[in-house]
């Protein structure tokens, strides 16, 4: 995969508070990481909604974004919760990221490594600011998803949620999408070249939050998507993967 941005790369958009989306990934998630641990960073933490799921699980977090307004929507979050003492938001500008090395025990991104400029960098600073003992919990959209689901800015197409443009070749998609997309072995392999072994992976099933409340969405819910992660990837919007670092050589 090229670490070049695709030409119409995006600011990703925030889960917003409730989606079933946030409680899917958590309940995902929270087998994956230790019993109890001291710090959560997490990269790409927009308005806090996903990241605030994990306060019993740390002593302190720390969110990361490049989004200010973002980033006071998410400190509004831990006043109205009342661990403002424990919680904070730091904004990243440029490449590195404002922390000390190996000030981490869990980093966790949920889908924001599609829409960084250098997805390479972005990784290795995780690796940086990462424990030795540390676990890196990571999700991505997925190529086989019959939607893109950042859409995609085609010619002469006012609609950008076309079917199956996630399924074209990466040159064509790259150049028309709004962020990257990836198959499963193409993330592991990426994390495994900036310094991870991936040691649990699976595809999660699409959340049907982009459907009206109401019969449909809870049919869906109900049926193909009932189960929170599937082997078939059509039926998967994020792949999630979890990683600890590789030792340095």
């Amino acid at each position: 995969m090229s670490g070049n941005p695709p030409n119409h790369l995006a600011t990703g958009k925030p889960a917003d508070p409730g989606q079933f989306v946030l409680e899917r990934r958590a309940r995902l998630v929270g087998p994956l990481l230790p019993a109890r641990a001291g710090h959560l960073v997490d990269f790409g933490c927009g308005n806090g909604a996903q990241t605030l799921r994990f306060l019993d699980r740390f002593e302190s977090i720390t969110g990361v974004d490049v989004v200010p307004s973002e980033l006071a929507a998410f400190a509004d979050a831990c006043r109205r919760l009342g661990v403002a003492e424990r919680a904070r938001g730091v904004l990243a500008e440029g490449g590195a990221l404002p922390l000390a090395d190996a000030c981490a025990d869990v980093v966790t991104s949920f889908t924001v490594l599609e829409h960084v400029a250098d997805e390479r960098q972005a990784l290795r600073e995780l690796r940086r600011v990462l424990k030795p003992d540390g676990v890196l919990v990571i999700t991505v959209p997925n190529r086989w998803w019959l939607f893109e689901t950042h859409g995609a800015d085609l010619p002469l197409l006012p609609w950008n949620r076309v079917p199956l443009v996630s399924w074209w070749p990466k040159r064509l998609h790259d150049r028309w999408a709004r962020a990257r997309i990836y198959r499963r072995h193409e993330i592991t392999a990426l994390l495994r070249e900036c310094g991870f072994e991936p040691f649990a992976c699976r595809r999660l099933t699409a959340p049907m939050d982009v459907l009206p409340a109401g019969a449909l969405q809870r049919l869906a819910r109900g049926t193909l998507f009932k189960a929170d992660s599937t082997r078939w990837p059509f039926l998967a919007t994020e792949i999630l993967v979890a990683a600890r670092p590789q030792p340095l050589a």
